[in-house]
């Protein structure tokens, strides 16, 4: 089970990537036993970006079938909407923030518009086409990406 969130400012959305791979993602992690997804949001944004966000609204419940690494995965995803505080680095297009969190990871802000997402090669690749339009109450989606190996 994946949590992660849309962070918004100035047109732009914060994705991040391990350095090694090469799609970005939204900023997110896995739930522990028992824990609430916005609780893993919150915990896992002050792990990685050392600040508090605020957990908004929950956009997407995603049964996120995909290929990686030569194994097959079957993702449930919980992807909110939330704000970061404006003492988080903003820079368009440039590396604003890196960590070590099991992998070396590298933060960036990116247009938000399909366009801008698509180029960056984010999966699940869904996002990228609503991202314009993000839905004002929860969706729940079943997404089978395909195999990504070929990425």
């Amino acid at each position: 089970m994946r949590v992660a969130g849309l962070g918004f400012r100035d047109g732009h959305v914060l994705v991040h990537r391990a350095v090694h791979e090469p799609f970005w993602t939204f900023p997110g992690g896995r739930a522990e036993i028992g824990e609430p997804t916005q609780d893993v949001l919150a915990r896992e944004m002050m792990e990685e970006l050392g600040v508090t966000v605020k957990v908004g609204p929950l956009l997407w419940i995603v049964e996120n079938f995909f290929d990686y690494e030569r194994r097959r995965w079957h993702e449930l995803g919980f992807y909110y909407r939330m704000d970061i505080p404006e003492q988080f680095p903003f820079a368009p297009h440039d590396i604003v923030h890196r960590i070590e969190d099991g992998h070396k990871l590298e933060f960036k802000w990116v247009p938000a518009t399909t366009a801008a997402l698509r180029a960056v090669n984010i999966p699940p690749y869904f996002i990228a086409e609503e991202i314009e339009t993000l839905p004002t109450t929860p969706r729940h989606l079943v997404w089978r990406d395909g195999d990504l190996d070929a990425i």
